[in-house]
């Protein structure tokens, strides 16, 4: 087994904390990865705290990984040691379904294997995060991370850039399209960035009059402040498509209205606690389609990597120590980061007694 450290939650009710753990002994298609950064997800909160009420204690949350091959297996052919890498949201699914041979292994019928908090396949455990100083992984689950990209910046593209991206390409947004995203957070500040580098016209809607300049220098064109009824009413049925990515149950229909005939609004964000029932009506007499979308599947997230990296697209972030998580998680309930907290996972050796 290889020994691991890292910090993660023993109950709902305890703050993280250091935690000495095993992983499995890295396999013949494994990597071994030495964890560099780790992004801070609202995943990682809402299942340290329970809030799914599916989490297996101790957790080690983290699925936004970027580090270096420190070992590969002796069947692994796209990696070596040294190269930079990243791990998502998955770590394995069951391979023979048709989700996964369509390369969608989000939707895996067998369900896929999260990076933490998940059934481990090989050894029957848990699987533990990247709140942590290493990490083991079967190489196809493994995505290669290009050099024009700055490590720390690019490790939230592996939840909140897959989360907005997928969504994004899988309706076909592109020029000549009118496209909303609800929400300015780790996962709507990546969906401007998305939305422009693929040539839409992108509208933010936004509670916050307050984030209009920053909105517009992400790549939007518009900011709609969604309480002004004035400003909502003005876009009505307007949108071709709309990117919800709020984790917080609120009013669809204010939305839904905004959609063409024919347009979809798909919805991102996972609250802990479900949405109002929207109006049916406001479905049927237009034909719209509301949508749900999950992460993406190993090659789009690559697609979409490769994609960042050839257009100079990460995430603003704000580094911080594993020291301070708990306070981050504190302040990502109130928004207070733009737009996402990253890990610096070298502040962990801080922790090895001398």
């Amino acid at each position: 087994m290889l020994k691991s450290m890292g910090y993660g939650a023993t109950s709902a009710s305890e703050p993280l904390s250091l935690l000495n753990f095993e992983r499995r002994t890295p396999g013949p298609t494994d990597v071994q990865i030495e964890i560099l950064y780790c992004g801070v997800c609202h995943s990682d909160l809402h299942t340290a705290r329970d809030e799914w009420h599916n989490t297996v204690y101790p957790v080690v949350p983290g699925h936004e990984i970027i580090g270096r091959v420190t070992a590969v297996g002796n069947e692994v052919a796209r990696f070596k040691v040294g190269d930079l890498a990243g791990v998502g949201c998955m770590v394995d699914s069951c391979q023979h379904c048709q989700s996964c041979a369509d390369g969608l292994e989000q939707y895996c019928e067998n369900g896929f294997v999260g990076t933490y908090n998940g059934e481990e396949m090989h050894s029957g455990g848990m699987t533990y995060g990247g709140y942590a100083n290493n990490i083991v992984v079967t190489e196809k689950f493994v995505l290669r991370i290009s050099d024009k990209l700055d490590p720390a910046a690019a490790a939230p593209l592996l939840c909140a850039g897959i989360t907005t991206w997928s969504p994004l390409r899988h309706w076909k947004v592109g020029k000549g399209q009118k496209v909303g995203i609800v929400g300015l957070g780790g996962l709507g500040h990546m969906g401007i960035k998305l939305a422009h580098a693929l040539g839409a016209h992108v509208v933010l809607f936004t509670t916050s009059p307050d984030k209009r300049e920053d909105a517009i220098r992400l790549g939007a064109d518009e900011v709609v402040v969604s309480k002004n009824a004035d400003e909502m009413e003005a876009h009505a049925n307007s949108f071709d498509f709309i990117l919800n990515t709020v984790a917080a149950a609120h009013d669809l229909d204010a939305f839904l209205v905004l959609l063409k005939r024919e347009g979809t609004m798909t919805l991102v964000g996972a609250p802990s606690h479900p949405h109002p029932s929207p109006q049916v009506f406001n479905l049927i007499m237009k034909r719209r389609h509301l949508a749900g979308s999950l992460i993406g599947g190993i090659a789009e997230t690559q697609e979409m990597l490769d994609f960042c990296a050839e257009r100079g697209i990460a995430s603003d972030i704000e580094i911080i120590p594993i020291q301070h998580i708990n306070e981050a998680y504190e302040r990502m309930l109130k928004s207070d980061v733009k737009y996402r907290f990253v890990i610096d996972m070298a502040s962990l050796k801080q922790e090895q007694p001398a």
